[in-house]
Parts: C-alpha cells; structure tokens; sequence
C-alpha cells in the first residue's frame, strides 16, 4: 500500500516544486523593469526645445524630459554606422568596428545580453549592418549581421539587405515573411505599429524595444501631416531642407505614440524609456538655438556632429525635472542596460562603458572625467581622428587642442605648450588617454 501512495505524492511534490520554480522565474521576471531604447538619425541636440531650439516643436520629447531627465554632455561618433556598432556592442570602435554598413557577426550586442536576462527582444527601424554589395567589397569581403545574429527575436526593419524607400512607399523586413513594398504607407508609422504590436503581445514581460528611428535622415521629404503626402511622387528626387521641420516634428509625435502605449498598457511606472540622436545633423540643416544659429556637422568631429539629445524617463522612479550634467558616452549605453536589467557582463564579454545607471535614481556613483572617441568612418571623405574630451577641452592624437566653450566650431587650435600650469595636469591626462589607446590592439 505504501509503494502506491508513493507515486502520487511525488507526482505533487514535483509538481509543487515545479509551481514555484515557474513563480520564481515570473517573479524574476516581474522585478525587472521594460526598457525602450529610441534613436533618431541625424538629430543633433540642437532640434529639441527642450535644449532651447528655437527652429522646431517638439513638444511630447520636451515633456518627456521635464517629467524625467534631461542630459546636456552625450556624446556620440559623427557617423551613423560607428555610433550605432558602440552602443550596441559597448566598446570603442578600434576593437569591432569592420566597416560601413557593418556589424561584426562575431560581436556580442545588447540585443544578446538583453535575451539572456530573461528579455524578449524587438528592433523596428533603420538596420544597415548587413552590408551592401559596394560596403563588403571596401570591408574586404566581410559581411555584417541580420538581426537575429545580433540578439533580437523579432524585427520591423528597414534595409537589412535591400534598400528601397524608408518613408513613402517602404520597403520592409519583417520575422517571418518576405521583403515586400507597401504602397501608400509611411514608413515610420509601419514601424511603430509593429512596436505596439509587440508591446501588446509582451506586456507582461521583460521586455527590450530597440527603436533606431529612420527619421530625421534625408531624402527631405513631406510626412503624413503635409497635404501634398497622399499625391507625393516617391519616386522623385526629392530632397528639400525645408521639409526637415515637418519630420522633427513627425519624429516627435511618434515617441509621444509609443509614451501613450505604455499608458494605455498600464506599464508607464515600470518602463525606462531612453531617446537619444546617433551624430549631429546633417551638414544642409541650419538650425537656431537659444536665438544662435549652428549648422549641422553630421560626418565631423565637432560639437556639431558629435553633440547629440540625451533624455530618460522613467515615471517614478527618475526625479522630475532632472538635468545631468556629466559626461555620457555611447559605449555607457551596454552596462548601464545591464544594470538595470539586474543582469552582468559574462567574463568572456568586455566593455570599455560606465554604466549610468546609479544617475538616473540619483544615487551616488563615479563619473566620466573624459570621453574618447576613435572615429575611422571608412566611407566618403570623412577623415579618421581620435581624441579625448571633456566638457571644456579637447585634445585630438595630432596634438590639436580646443578649448570648446570658446571655439565649438575648432577653428583656432591652442599651443598645448603655452597653457597655464593649472591645465597641465588635464593636458598630461589626455595624453596618457591618447597613449593607452595607440598602444592597444582590437
């Protein structure tokens, strides 16, 4: 009799057991927040109002900054394609970056490290890390990654290994079916329909939305809200700096769509929502801030084309109204989303970023003194530098030095040798900086 009771009560027993492991691992689960990651192209820090454009309304970007935190020093590489291999991998770019259009198949990015924290992982915009046929040919032959190579389980994208249109008329990519056109449509919208989607199937979570916008990227074109956009001509060559308003603003009331979803779904307290631009912007924009025009310096190494919009929110838990004043670099982005998925770098992993986690529950922690930035854009007429910077002073490895406050455009470069002895120490750092870095392999 007691050989028959047996089977049963270990049936409840393991059954039992196995109840709570699977409340253990939804209680994990639980604890961990959503993060949405967004990233304009080509957006300068200048275009937002929160930051004092005087060019463009933003307004759903502004508030979500009021009500969270604004920072004033991030900085990214001038060029799309670098800025988005160092925050998606954390490293600078000497150690991975192979080319143009390319991620290395061989890189660990966040979509990765994000899958392994228990993350459901989603990217809807702008790929480009495959790599066209002329972009592997000047990378010797070496091809990028698809999507799924690089950790998301799910994509909306647009040129992944076919170009196409990305605003009227796109040409898509998405899990499970073919490439194809949708006549009519925009783009933009396609992608952030595809997000909510995912949000809705996924709520219950954790989950990872990387969001690499394709706005505010030329062509200049109209957007849904111009009366012209329903008998636009995609097909022509059209590519019009006065439209560039019209898309900051269309940019913008997308990220207030995608705010009001986690609303809607309830999740709002437990989101951190992260938007950045990925370079400055493009060299035919002139914009006015704070009553001062500044052009855009996309593709160069000036404040220009470096300085880009930084804003996180995160209802309840960042402090409204918060303005950061430290520097924050692009490879930061890896452990900094780590941290806050309560997860860590595999000792086979690197990073060359501080998260900045701890800044955002303001929460005492050790800052940046200085950000590097190795820049070999292998594409167009750009010219490859490295230099290390703080919010004042820059030094390049050619020995040029610019005080930024006084000359953000570095057009009079300062004799290193007639600084005053209380610089030195800062000159003698960023040497060294330079010095480390020239002396390491990727």
């Amino acid at each position: 009799m007691k050989s028959l009771l047996f089977f049963p009560i270990c049936v409840i027993t393991f059954c039992c057991l196995s109840c709570t492991e699977k409340r253990k691992e939804l209680d994990q689960r639980s604890n961990k927040p959503h993060i949405i990651l967004i990233m304009a192209d080509d957006l300068g820090y200048e275009t937002l109002g929160v930051y004092g454009s005087d060019s463009y309304h933003t307004p759903h970007l502004d508030n979500l900054a009021r009500e969270g935190m604004r920072f004033d020093h991030c900085y990214s590489t001038p060029l799309c394609t670098p800025s988005r291999v160092q925050l998606m991998t954390g490293k600078y770019n000497f150690r991975n970056y192979v080319g143009f259009g390319l991620l290395d198949a061989k890189e660990k990015t966040f979509g990765h490290y994000m899958q392994q924290a228990g993350y459901k992982t989603l990217v809807a915009g702008k790929w480009q890390l495959w790599g066209n046929e002329r972009q592997q040919e000047l990378a010797g032959g070496r091809v990028g990654s698809t999507p799924e190579q690089a950790g998301f389980e799910d994509y909306c994208l647009w040129q992944i290994d076919e170009r196409g249109s990305r605003y009227k008329d796109p040409h898509l990519s998405r899990k499970q079916k073919d490439t194809e056109t949708f006549p009519g449509a925009y783009g933009p919208d396609l992608f952030v329909d595809y997000i909510e989607s995912f949000m809705d199937a996924h709520q219950n979570g954790p989950m990872f939305i990387y969001y690499p916008m394709v706005l505010t990227h030329d062509p200049f074109v109209p957007t849904p809200k111009n009366p012209g956009f329903k008998d636009f001509d995609n097909a022509s060559k059209t590519n019009d700096t006065t439209y560039f308003g019209e898309m900051v603003g269309y940019m913008d009331l997308l990220v207030g769509k995608i705010v009001k979803k986690t609303e809607d779904l309830g999740i709002r307290e437990n989101t951190l929502i992260l938007f950045i631009g990925d370079n400055g912007t493009d060299t035919d924009v002139t914009s006015v801030i704070n009553g001062v025009a500044l052009t855009g310096d996309k593709g160069n190494t000036t404040n220009a084309g470096t300085h880009v919009p930084m804003i996180a929110n995160w209802k309840g838990k960042i402090k409204a109204g918060s303005v950061n004043e430290n520097l924050i670099d692009f490879t930061d982005f890896v452990p900094t989303l780590l941290e806050t998925a309560k997860a860590n770098l595999s000792n086979t992993s690197q990073t060359d970023g501080h998260s900045f986690y701890p800044q955002l529950l303001d929460r005492e922690t050790k800052v940046r003194d200085w950000i590097f930035c190795d820049y070999a854009p292998n594409w167009g007429k750009f010219k490859a530098r490295r230099y290390v910077q703080d919010k004042k002073w820059k030094l390049y490895g050619n020995g040029a030095f610019y005080n930024l406050e006084d000359d953000p455009l570095e057009e009079d470069p300062l004799d290193t040798a007639e600084q005053p002895e209380a610089l030195k120490p800062l000159l003698q750092e960023f040497k060294k900086v330079l010095e480390t870095y020239n002396n390491q392999n990727p």
